[in-house]
């Protein structure tokens, strides 16, 4: 997890979004998803390396 952000440097979720990922449903995992470039890009900008996908 990077710290500063809270963020999940191997996925971008957070911890939160992983805990509850099992059991979330698809509209919850389509929300989360959705998110996901924007939040890989602000890492980028913290200088977290994030593998393309």
């Amino acid at each position: 997890m990077h710290a500063p952000s809270g963020l999940c440097e191997g996925c971008a979720r957070t911890i939160e979004e992983i805990v509850i990922w099992g059991s979330a449903d698809d509209v919850t995992k389509r929300a989360i998803w959705a998110q996901l470039p924007a939040r890989r890009e602000r890492l980028r900008e913290l200088g977290v390396w994030i593998p393309e996908v």
